[in-house]
């Protein structure tokens, strides 16, 4: 099994940055690919950012890419999303998850495990 809990969310203005992190536990976390997913209010769980096994290979929305990175420290069991140019649409709650898959996962459901999540508030 693995567990994962999500951090550093907060308050910031439009254009400033957040630094989201995800720390697992349990086993073989560096053999999941890991994604970050966000639900915004009234809305369904949308794809933000995904990575691979080793890290060679990212994936990203179009409403984020330019803006957001996502990276992986597997010594440290970690996933980190870098939040920059933020907007107010970017307001959601983000969640971390992880998924056995080859490549690089887009969609929710070839995701095994899933963060409680972390509110993201960016005022305008």
């Amino acid at each position: 099994q693995v567990q994962l809990v999500e951090s550093g969310g907060g308050l910031v203005q439009a254009g400033g940055s957040l630094r989201l992190s995800c720390a697992a536990s349990g086993r073989t976390f560096s053999n999941y690919a890991m994604g970050w997913f966000r639900q915004a209010p009234g809305k369904e769980r949308e794809f933000v950012a995904a990575i691979s096994w080793r890290g060679g290979s990212t994936d990203y929305a179009d409403s984020v890419k330019g803006r957001f990175t996502i990276s992986r420290d597997n010594a440290k069991n970690t996933v980190y999303l870098q939040m920059n140019s933020l907007i107010p649409e970017d307001t959601a709650v983000y969640y971390c998850a992880a998924s056995r898959t080859y490549t690089v996962p887009t969609g929710q459901n070839l995701y095994d495990y899933w963060g409680q999540g972390i509110q993201v508030t960016v005022s305008s």
